[in-house]
């Protein structure tokens, strides 16, 4: 995607009234660092509701991302909310099961039925893209291929960032999309050095495939990846995301994981998944995930960060998309609540939505983590799941669904026909089922 002018109301280079700050290059309501899903439902938010948005992003774009590629209920039904069209991205995947594989070998398939889509695959390269060009239509401003390099000063009413090969950029509020690592955080002296996040994952993709993972998405519980999981997620034309994750701390080394994968790609189940003409592509990738939302830092001056830079993953799946869409979204809605001017309110507006949204379940996938975190667990919940077909719906709705987990810990959160509640797309055929 090429880079996009800035509109010419806010492209234009004017002398900033802050002394020592010099030439602003861009004016603009809200600079969004990190083009990613959850910098570009923000910029999507932001510019449907008629403000100024520069987005940047040291990649150029499209580009691909070190992934697991899926999709829950959660991440389709926040697309959904900011107008996204799955027919937009040319692979897009709708899963209507997944097969569950126990330490014992024991397989149970978990339906995803109703009315509406509760899981998806997608290649990031073609998601992220087709995000952007969505944002880009509402009216966003993309400056792709410019890296974050500073922060130069926050007065009263603004803050004032440099912008490799654009200057600097003045701007009511900053959101940073900008990934586990974020420079923003490191620039305003919030990083933490030598945090390595709580999952690691490690992926693939392969072409070619016959076997059941052609059509079905797998997850498998290995005795020796507990805590952690490896999955194959599938994609048009006989290819699939196939990869593993670990939980730091357990067994297994996060160093040790591209010993582990030679072997693990030579399991029989896995084999037997793949059908034998399977073959890898590409050069397999790893990335942490930051999984602690309830302990980040979330706001600070008229900064707001969302996505991995807010830590916002499931602590249960390692799944961040969903995240990234909601917090984005809501650091969008603070903003235009607040008017673009108190940052005091803006702040609290958007840390309390987030708390709300997201912190209950956080909790509980904790919580349901644990279980899993033993053999002896995991094959005791795939033993209960497989007794009834209560059980393997219900056990579909508490792994894809972070709504049906929250209430838990959110009595605020229950709503009529909370568990009959349709998936995303519902009352719209997207033509993008397999």
């Amino acid at each position: 995607m090429p880079s996009t002018p800035a509109p010419a109301e806010t492209a234009s280079t004017t002398e900033s009234s802050t002394p020592g700050i010099g030439p602003t290059g861009i004016d603009t309501d809200v600079l969004i660092i990190g083009a990613g899903p959850a910098g570009s439902a923000a910029a999507r938010v932001l510019a449907s509701a008629g403000r100024s948005v520069t987005i940047v992003d040291k990649s150029t774009f499209p580009r691909d991302k070190c992934c697991g590629d899926g999709l829950t209920t959660l991440a389709l039904r926040e697309l959904e909310t900011i107008g996204f069209d799955p027919a937009d991205v040319p692979s897009w995947t709708t899963v209507d099961a997944a097969w569950l594989r126990s330490p014992s070998g024991r397989e149970v398939s978990v339906p995803l039925v109703g009315e509406g889509q509760f899981a998806a695959v997608t290649p990031r390269i073609e998601l992220d893209d087709a995000l952007l060009r969505h944002a880009t239509a509402a009216g966003a401003a993309v400056r792709d291929g410019h890296a974050f390099v500073r922060i130069v000063a926050e007065t009263v009413d603004a803050i004032h960032v440099e912008i490799a090969g654009v200057g600097v950029v003045r701007a009511r509020y900053l959101i940073a999309a900008d990934g586990m690592w974020s420079p923003v955080r490191k620039a305003l002296g919030l990083g933490e050095p030598g945090y390595l996040g709580e999952w690691h994952g490690f992926r693939q993709y392969a072409n070619h495939v016959t076997g059941p993972a052609k059509d079905r998405l797998h997850v498998w519980f290995d005795a020796d990846l507990i805590p952690g999981y490896a999955w194959s997620f599938p994609l048009p034309d006989g290819r699939v995301n196939i990869g593993f994750g670990l939980l730091r701390g357990g067994r297994r080394k996060v160093a040790d994981m591209k010993t582990i994968w030679p072997d693990l790609l030579q399991r029989d189940h896995v084999r037997a998944a793949l059908g034998p003409d399977a073959q890898m592509e590409g050069r397999h990738t790893a990335w942490p995930i930051p999984a602690r939302i309830d302990g980040a830092t979330l706001t600070q001056g008229r900064v707001l960060f969302v996505g991995d830079a807010a830590s916002a993953t499931d602590a249960l799946t390692g799944e961040g998309i969903g995240q990234a869409l909601l917090t984005g979204r809501l650091a969008a809605e603070a903003i235009i609540a607040g008017g673009g001017v108190d940052a005091a309110s803006t702040r609290s507006n958007y840390e309390a939505h987030v708390a709300h949204h997201l912190f209950a379940d956080h909790r509980m996938s904790v919580r349901l983590s644990k279980v899993l975190a033993t053999s002896f667990g995991a094959r005791g919940a795939v033993r209960v799941v497989g007794l009834s077909d209560w059980g393997r719906r219900n056990f579909a709705r508490w792994m894809f669904e972070d709504e049906a987990r929250a209430i838990a810990l959110t009595p605020s959160r229950w709503h009529r026909g909370l568990f009959r509640r349709p998936g995303a797309y519902a009352s719209v055929g997207t033509g993008t089922d397999r």
